[in-house]
């Protein structure tokens, strides 16, 4: 993927000063992730006055988040996701126009294509509601997202959805730019720093054992382990944070199901003018990528493994979609592509929370592929859970509660 954002010789740099962060004895917070949710955590509670350790196994930004396709939107069925995507956009924004970061965000829109009655039915009551909150969402015609989005095939379309405030960004360079800013704040952040256990006294957060790399090796081996005390844990590790739920007792279902992304050859057009369109029957989707596209869709069947491998039917299977939605870019090539995991949970909303059986554990994580476009906000609410403080989204039925007592929050806007 080309990025005018931070460069990877920038991210090497910034992972190799990470790599060399001493390890305190004792923080008031440990992050444990070093992607975007767990980054923007670390810049919010840093910002509040706490000494903040985020932990990477890794290199910043490694996991699902740098393989993520950037979108930004606040278009969802559930009010807590849209409220937390319109208010990570507002820092998005904030980040490239008042920090000076570069992102390559283009507030181009979010613009659903629809072809089933029911869909329609659906997304009209949604669009009721994220208007009741403040958003600029409309329905369309099918003639009116043709002229938005001209490569598309208009064929077996009844309708369509459209924001013009979403957008999409290049998630390397967010990742750089909360790594900066956390760091500016004051928070510590060390990579090649893979947890090995959680320390629990009286029903508490105590400690964490963390085994860090050699400078030569730079894999973390239990020959260079380290007890870092700590009263408060915030799990940001994505499709990994299973295994840190195990650590102490507490399941966190999430489940890793693979999804490809490819990236086209320069196009003759103005990519950059076209919003992100989705074909939600078949959740195939496009964004200008450079002067190419980006494009994804799910596979013809589900992989649900740790699985990052690319499999060359889904190439078929996406020029099928291409053909059927956008045939006028069915002969484009293809220049990279790579896979990444979403981190999806029963009922394709994310776990946000703090423990009742384990006191200072808090977790963010289960995003179902939205994880990226909530990442800003979601870190001020780690902030607020971890102070004691009300979050400004009411986030309590995101809790791991919820499973226990059988009442699944399904979001239904998912790609």
């Amino acid at each position: 993927m080309e990025s005018t954002g931070t460069t990877k010789t920038e991210r090497s740099s910034a992972d190799a000063c990470a790599s060399r962060t001493e390890l305190p004895q004792r923080v008031d917070v440990i992050v444990i992730g070093g992607g975007i949710m767990g980054l923007a955590s670390a810049y919010e509670l840093a910002r509040a006055g706490q000494s903040v350790l985020l932990l990477e196994r890794s290199d910043l930004g490694c996991g699902s988040t740098s393989k993520a396709a950037g979108g930004l939107r606040s278009q969802f069925s559930d009010e807590a996701n849209i409220r937390l995507g319109a208010r990570s956009l507002e820092t998005f924004v904030w980040l490239q126009e008042q920090r000076g970061h570069e992102l390559d965000l283009l507030r181009t829109g979010y613009l659903f294509l629809l072809s089933e009655e029911e869909d329609v039915a659906r997304f009209e009551k949604d669009v009721a509601l994220q208007n009741s909150l403040g958003l600029r969402t409309t329905m369309l015609t099918v003639e009116e997202a043709h002229a938005l989005s001209p490569v598309i095939s208009t064929d077996g379309l009844i309708g369509a959805v459209f924001n013009p405030d979403d957008a999409h960004c290049t998630p390397e360079a967010a990742v750089g730019a909360f790594a900066h800013e956390a760091r500016l704040a004051g928070a510590k952040i060390a990579t090649k720093a893979k947890v090995t256990d959680i320390e629990v006294v009286d029903g508490a957060v105590a400690a964490v054992t963390v085994a860090r790399a050699s400078a030569a090796d730079q894999h973390p081996s239990t020959g260079s382990e380290r007890r870092i005390e700590t009263d408060h844990i915030v799990c940001a590790a994505g499709v990994w944070s299973g295994a840190i739920g195990d650590m102490l007792g507490i399941e966190l279902p999430i489940r890793p199901l693979k999804r490809h992304v490819a990236v086209t050859e320069p196009l003759d057009i103005d990519t950059r003018a076209m919003p992100f369109t989705i074909d939600f029957s078949t959740s195939f989707y496009f964004h200008s990528e450079g002067e190419g596209l980006l494009m994804g869709a799910p596979e013809v069947e589900d992989t649900w493994e740790f699985d990052l491998h690319t499999n060359p039917g889904w190439l078929e299977h996406l020029s099928d979609l291409i053909e059927a939605r956008a045939p006028d870019l069915d002969d484009v090539e293809v220049r990279a592509g790579w896979a990444g995991l979403y981190e999806v949970t029963p009922d394709h909303n994310a776990l946000i929370g703090s423990s009742p059986e384990v006191a200072g554990f808090h977790y963010a994580c289960g995003f179902s592929g939205h994880g990226f476009l909530q990442g800003p906000a979601v870190g001020e609410v780690m902030r607020d859970l971890v102070l004691g403080r009300e979050p400004f989204v009411d986030v309590s039925g995101l809790s791991l509660d919820r499973f226990s007592a059988g009442e699944l929050r399904t979001e239904l806007t998912i790609v």
